[in-house]
């Protein structure tokens, strides 16, 4: 039985696994340290946290899962960007269904 990443995909090197790493744990501290330490306003707190994670999403995506922009990757893509609309629509349209209960139910 043939192995199932014969075909010579890119898999990474330890160099690249060390930058991931890197930058996975360098992203992880900053929110934390923001956290523990609340030297700035709430509201700026939950916005640098809230872009170090989206940050930290596209560095597990590209060092980890190995997705970039060559066509071999174009289906794990596309499968990726379905899978957020996916995601997005269906918490954005819960909340706002749990929203418009909630405004219906405070007007009785």
């Amino acid at each position: 039985m043939a192995n199932a990443h014969s075909d010579g995909a890119n898999h990474g090197s330890v160099k690249s696994y060390a930058t991931g790493f890197i930058l996975s744990v360098i992203l992880t501290a900053i929110p934390f340290w923001l956290v523990m330490n609340p030297i700035l306003a709430k509201s700026t707190t939950l916005a640098i946290v809230l872009l170090t994670a989206v940050i930290q999403v596209v560095v597990h995506l590209v060092y980890f899962l190995h997705m970039d922009r060559s066509p071999e990757q174009r289906n794990s893509v596309a499968a990726l960007v379905f899978s957020a609309l996916v995601i997005v629509l269906l918490v954005g349209l819960s909340l706002w269904i749990m929203f418009s209960i909630h405004a219906e139910m405070m007007a009785k």
